[in-house]
């Protein structure tokens, strides 16, 4: 699908901290002959689209011909159509094609609530909550129906439970979420941080037929001030897009609809001087308040300064949920939906159109718009993903990278051996790490050509010092010669030196085969200044 995936952004010196020196091995002098011809693959893109009417209603039993479906301005033929009807197929027209099942009239047809809880940013207390009615509304899942329990702590993903129907293990696993610890941390690395664990682990998570859904349960996520925006534009200050667009666009790329659940809920409440606060059309959207007026609030006319900023940050929360869901044809549950966010969920994602088209998969990392329109109903409004991302292996493969440095796992075969020499010093504070890589060529492939044996891997690296600064994901091409098919259990070995600042850092090392589109990870490490790697 896509693959502008947003490159993180850090400073100059940040940048230049991780210099990588390429030292060619014996049989590597010559250059290596293309081994790829440049193509262009097809493959379909999957669109779910609700239709409803300026009620908030749905609209059933609508064809093909209902739909006119734009990519980047310009109409394409839709490949695939089947309306799904309270979690039932109620009109196909073809046989699956790629990774969409083939659904018979009337076949139950299952999503996948894959639910992921940030502990990072969460208060106990809040999330909890939360946890409790997700728990009270297991039952409304239907029997195709699916889901898979994440947390995430600040360094790593724990799986808490796999795919499963079973009430019994969903259950188990929410009062596990329950008894976890909960940190509460703002700010806008810790928002980075959890970004990019929900933005991995919704690409690592093996998926089943059926349309696919993440519940994010996030406290307060960091969101751009305007303050900040008019006073502190010479700061860096992330945007909303910048800092969000990973997840948007790997959700719009493997196909996930985001439901972002707002754990913080209402964050103040004046007191005094009470007028009616309109309620956002749809139900998704109130206010809670203990008294008789049910679950609307009343703001006075003259707020406080202290009322004035409270409602801006939560304002700035609200934007950033509803991003969340509007770029990939989900629903935010705000404040008082908290409560009831996976009944509303599935309600929402019961029935629905689902569309498909074929697009070149130029992985040229462009982002491409979307558009879904009605033929002849101007009065029914549609909602639906805004784009996908065409992402280039290269990316790909340096997203999995960074996301392990960030959240801890190894996104890969744990199979490569990684060794780092003694450091030296070279210049004012810096230092050359040698490294030496183990590759075990049974575990890639080597392709035959003129009599010789031949591939071009690619070695990267990530690394990250106490502050978390990502330093650039690195990459050097490692061509490999030899005479005759490898045996089992031989190796390649590619040396190379390591040019740091003096400091400590994690690091994350591998080799990516494109041939067989294999990637050989290390085990995470570390490399200090005095002793390389402890």
């Amino acid at each position: 699908m896509t693959k502008a995936i947003s490159r993180l952004k850090v400073g100059a010196a940040a940048t230049a901290a991780l210099v990588l020196t390429t030292l060619p091995a014996a049989g590597q002098d010559s250059p290596l002959p293309e081994l790829f011809s440049d193509s262009v693959d097809v493959r379909i893109v999957n669109v779910e689209v609700v239709v409803t009417d300026r009620k908030g209603n749905r609209i059933r039993g609508l064809e093909p011909g209902d739909f006119e479906l734009l990519v980047d301005r310009q109409r394409v033929p839709i490949a695939y159509f089947t309306e799904v009807d309270e979690g039932y197929a109620r009109t196909t027209t073809a046989d699956g094609i790629a990774d969409v099942p083939s659904l018979a009239r009337d076949e139950p047809v299952g999503t996948n609530y894959l639910i992921f809880v940030d502990d990072l940013s969460a208060f106990r207390g809040r999330r909890n909550r939360v946890l409790s009615r997700l728990d009270q509304d297991l039952d409304l899942l239907n029997p195709a129906d699916r889901a898979a329990i994440v947390a995430f702590d600040g360094r790593g993903v724990s799986r808490l439970t796999d795919w499963t129907n079973s009430r019994y293990q969903l259950r188990t696993a929410l009062l596990t979420a329950q008894a976890r610890p909960a940190f509460g941390r703002r700010g806008v690395e810790a928002t980075r941080r959890a970004v990019m664990a929900a933005t991995a682990t919704m690409r690592s998570v093996v998926r089943g037929p059926g349309r696919n859904v993440m519940l994010l349960l996030a406290d307060s996520w960091s969101a751009p001030s305007a303050v900040w925006e008019i006073l502190g534009s010479g700061l860096s200050r992330p945007s909303i897009e910048s800092l969000y667009s990973p997840l948007v666009h790997a959700a719009n790329r493997v196909g996930y609809s985001l439901y972002p659940v707002d754990v913080a809920g209402l964050q103040h409440r004046p007191l005094s001087y009470w007028q009616p606060f309109p309620r956002v059309q749809g139900g998704f959207y109130a206010y809670e308040s203990g008294d008789s007026r049910g679950s609307t609030i009343y703001p006075p006319p003259w707020p406080s300064m202290q009322s004035v900023m409270a409602g801006s940050f939560e304002q700035r929360q609200h934007d950033v949920l509803r991003f969340l869901a509007e770029e990939t044809g989900g629903r935010p549950m705000l404040n008082a939906f908290r409560s009831k966010a996976l009944s509303e969920t599935v309600a929402d994602t019961r029935s629905y159109y689902w569309l498909g088209f074929d697009a070149p998969q130029n992985q040229d990392d462009e982002l491409h718009d979307i558009r879904v329109r009605l033929v002849g109903h101007g009065k029914l409004r549609v909602r639906s993903r805004e784009h996908y991302l065409d992402m280039s292996k290269d990316m790909e493969v340096a997203m999995r990278l960074e996301a392990s440095m960030l959240f801890g796992g190894t996104p890969g075969a744990n199979t490569l051996n990684v060794r780092m020499g003694t450091p030296r010093k070279a210049g004012f504070r810096r230092i050359t790490v040698p490294v030496e890589v183990v590759i075990p060529l049974d575990e890639l492939g080597l392709l035959p050509m003129d009599g010789q044996w031949v591939n071009e891997f690619e070695f990267r690296i990530s690394a990250v010092d106490k502050w978390d600064i990502l330093s650039a994901n690195l990459v050097r091409k490692v061509p490999v010669v030899r005479s005759e098919a490898p045996k089992s259990g031989q190796t390649f070995i590619y040396n190379t030196d390591l040019r740091l600042r003096k400091r400590e850092y994690r690091y994350v090392a591998a080799v990516y085969d494109p041939l067989t589109d294999k990637l050989l990870v290390s085990a995470r490490g570390i490399v200090s200044p005095k002793t390389g790697q402890p």
